[in-house]
C-alpha cells in the first residue's frame, strides 16, 4: 500500500506488522490489542478499508455482525470475565485514533476495563418528532 492514508491495520492486514490472531475469514480479522485496557482486549476489523462505519459495505458489515457475537463469547470464556464493553468510535471527536473501522471487545475484570462517563439529557417530544422526520427521510433516500 504505502499511501498517506495507510493505517497500522492496513500494515497488519498486509502482514508487515505481526499480530496475535484470534479469528480470521475472508472479510474479518480479530486480534489481541497490543495495548490492552484489560486482559483479553480484542480488536475486530473488516478487511475492507473504510475509515468510518457508515462507509463500510453491506457485505463487510454483515460479516462483522455475524462474527462479533462469537468472538465476544470466546473473549468471555478465555478471560473469565462475566461482562464486557463493545466500543466502536467514528471520528476524532469521538476518540477514534486509527481511521480504519474497528470494534474493541473489552472484558470487565474487577477494576480493569473501560471507564465511561454518561451525562444524559432529556428528549423533548417536539424535537424528537422533527428528528424522526429527518432520519426517516434520510433512510428512504438511501439505495
Amino acid at each position: 500500500m504505502g499511501n498517506a492514508n495507510e493505517t497500522i491495520f492496513d500494515k497488519i492486514l498486509a502482514g508487515a506488522i505481526p499480530c496475535h490472531r484470534v479469528y480470521e475469514d475472508d472479510r474479518v480479522l480479530a486480534f489481541l490489542d497490543v495495548n490492552p485496557i484489560s486482559f483479553g482486549h480484542t480488536l475486530v476489523i473488516p478487511k475492507e478499508r473504510a475509515a468510518y462505519l457508515h462507509e463500510l459495505s453491506d457485505e463487510s458489515s454483515a460479516a462483522i455482525g455475524r462474527v462479533l457475537p462469537r468472538i465476544c463469547r470466546a473473549v468471555l470464556q478465555a478471560s473469565g470475565a462475566k461482562a464486557y464493553n463493545l466500543l466502536q468510535n467514528n471520528g476524532s471527536s469521538a476518540h477514534q485514533a486509527v481511521f480504519h473501522v474497528h470494534f474493541h471487545i473489552i472484558p470487565r475484570l474487577a477494576d480493569s476495563g473501560l471507564g465511561m462517563e454518561w451525562t444524559p439529557t432529556r428528549l423533548v417530544p417536539e424535537i424528537a418528532a422533527e428528528l424522526l422526520e429527518k432520519m426517516r427521510a434520510a433512510l428512504s433516500a438511501l439505495p
